[in-house]
């Protein structure tokens, strides 16, 4: 909405035709006339994220800003049809492959702008071996599942900083960020969310806007257009340091490198040059 009300053309990812409805509904309301294109895909299935990607391209010849925020706490394991744990595949694998599908559009269209929304929930994979954490199935609990969710917020800022060296002097400026608390329905699983959320609501905690506000910052904001590789805080744009493997250059290009072989069999030979893995 706040992207709307500066005026941009947006071109939305959804999962099915009433949440985007509901979505479209609440964009005209605080931006009448904004056009909306939106492409229907399940971040659960590479191959779907891989179709939209390619969707986008095909209608789309610019794309000025990237904002990778759709995620997943799952307070149970899952593990999807490619063969990997649920929040992996869709906080960290989808997000990788849909901007790889989309990097050399956005290269075209420089100056451009890739944001990811990270967490520092990041903290809590202080330590963790991202390669192991890529491939890692094993069941976990409610109890447990926080260090999961923090392991794929962090290997979202590591790919978003070995992203940035890899794209200087291309234009496009990359960068990742904390929104927050935020009541947005993330732990919908739990069985006291929905009362937790109305409560919290009353209570003016957790007001979205404060998240969204670093994101849209970091979209729009002419004084980041040349910030690059960068992870901030939505508390006044603050910048953030990840937890240890987090920074280190040595680990986020094992991790490239792990990500790219792994999702290069979605990418189908017309785009394969614009997946950020070859």
């Amino acid at each position: 909405m706040a992207l709307a009300r500066q005026g941009a053309d947006l071109v939305l990812t959804a999962r099915n035709q009433t949440r985007a409805d509901a979505t479209m509904a609440m964009i005209a309301a605080a931006a009448p006339g904004t056009r909306i294109d939106v492409h229907y895909g399940d971040f659960a299935d590479l191959a779907s994220v891989a179709a939209l990607g390619r969707e986008i391209v095909a209608r789309h010849t610019r794309i000025d800003t990237l904002i990778n925020n759709a995620g997943i706490h799952a307070f149970k394991s899952r593990v999807t049809a490619d063969g990997y744990s649920e929040m992996v595949a869709v906080n960290y694998l989808a997000p990788w492959l849909l901007t790889s599908i989309l990097q050399q559009t956005m290269i075209r269209s420089a100056p451009s702008r890739i944001v990811t929304v990270a967490s520092q929930a990041s903290r809590q994979a202080a330590g963790f071996d991202p390669l192991a954490a890529l491939v890692d199935k094993h069941p976990f609990s409610a109890r447990g599942s926080s260090a999961i969710y923090g392991r794929t917020k962090l290997m979202n800022i590591m790919f978003s900083m070995e992203l940035a060296r890899r794209l200087k002097g291309s234009g496009v400026a990359v960068n990742c960020l904390c929104p927050g608390f935020n009541v947005t329905g993330l732990g919908r699983e739990l069985w006291f969310a929905a009362p937790l959320e109305r409560l919290l609501t009353w209570l003016k905690i957790g007001n979205p806007e404060r998240g969204a506000a670093i994101i849209v910052r970091l979209a729009s904001d002419p004084a980041f257009a040349e910030v690059t590789g960068g992870y901030f805080s939505a508390s006044g744009a603050r910048p953030l340091v990840p937890v240890a493997p987090g920074a280190d250059r040595q680990a986020q290009q094992a991790l490239w490198q792990a990500t790219a072989e792994r999702v290069a069999a979605f990418c189908r030979d017309e785009v394969i040059e614009g997946c950020v893995g070859e």
